[in-house]
């Protein structure tokens, strides 16, 4: 008789017990729960985050808003025409290497809005569409900027969860890469075969903090050991966190970088806003003072994406610069 296998589901940790412990051993308790998923899977999901249920669903809102404008005025705003490739991305502009067909998403990207640019578009200010500051800006920036502080904090947890004082992340967090990305996926009838709203991959760098819209399901993740893709379901005030290319790189593999995928699960459209926490641009290994290789977070983005993104020699050339 064949026995039934166990279906495999990512740790639910409430992160509540180390941003606001009540008592000895909150934050421990987090550390290690977070450490240990974080080895196995590269992937956990969060409650507790202190991130607003109304910014949440004021979030879906606003991306209804942009996504919803006409193609015409989307396109006005595209992300191929700005320094800091901040804006629209049209559904089939991202055609990952090895996939048959381009991803089905369409995208918004959004950042820390400074003044000027700078670093040939690493920083600089953002694109934003002609809408009530009610109907997106606000909302968004709102939004940002508490994922932001978020993606800090899980940071430090993840440094205490290789020894390391939480304290460490102030040493390549002074003016850290955060981009946002908003997602819309169109609904499953209108895919064509064999194309995925996101191909499989892993994420460049730090921490993703992953909103999924609750009850639409579509994120897959691979889980080594088993050989088989991990569904992760769409759930209400949960967040998913997951380690990037560098946390391994930098943990020496103690912590995964786990591919991962979307296929939209439901007949309509799908939203989800992935905030990405990086560090400084000229920041190296701070786990590793000695690394010869000595690469900044700059050149690892310019070696991740100078091919798949285009960016332009001006960039490339002040990436390396910085190192």
């Amino acid at each position: 008789m064949k026995m039934a296998v166990e279906e495999v589901e990512l740790p639910l940790i409430d992160i509540s017990g180390y941003l606001n412990p009540r008592k000895p051993g909150d934050k421990e308790a987090v550390v290690q729960q977070v450490r240990d998923a974080a080895r196995q899977y590269g992937f956990f999901q969060v409650k507790g985050h202190g991130i607003p249920l109304s910014l949440q669903r004021d979030l879906l809102r606003c991306m209804d808003n942009v996504f919803n404008l006409p193609k015409e005025q989307k396109m006005k705003m595209s992300f191929l025409d700005n320094p800091c490739r901040r804006g629209y991305e049209a559904s089939g502009m991202s055609h990952r290497e090895g996939d048959a067909l381009p991803d089905a998403k369409e995208c918004f990207f959004v950042g820390r809005d400074d003044p000027v640019v700078e670093l040939s578009g690493i920083y600089g200010p953002n694109i934003w569409p002609d809408l009530p500051e009610s109907d997106f800006r606000g909302p968004v920036s709102s939004y940002y900027q508490q994922t932001n502080e978020l993606g800090k904090s899980l940071w430090a947890i993840l440094l205490e969860g290789l020894d390391q004082p939480a304290e460490t992340v102030a040493k390549f967090s002074k003016r850290p890469i955060v981009p946002m990305k908003m997602i819309r996926y169109p609904p499953s009838s209108n895919v064509a075969k064999g194309q995925f709203g996101i191909g499989a991959h892993t994420d460049f760098g730090g921490v993703t903090i992953l909103f999924q819209q609750p009850s639409k399901d579509g994120l897959e993740v691979w889980h080594d050991s088993r050989e088989e893709w991990i569904d992760v379901p769409a759930l209400e005030d949960i967040y998913i966190i997951n380690c990037g290319d560098m946390i391994q790189r930098w943990s020496g593999g103690a912590y995964k970088s786990a591919r991962h995928r979307v296929i939209n699960k439901v007949n309509g459209e799908r939203l989800s806003c992935a905030t990405f926490w990086h560090g400084d641009v000229h920041a190296t290994n701070p786990l590793k003072p000695d690394d010869p290789s000595n690469e900044t977070i700059g050149q690892l983005l310019a070696k991740r994406f100078g091919n798949q993104y285009s960016f332009s020699k001006e960039l490339m050339a002040d990436v390396q610069a910085a190192a």
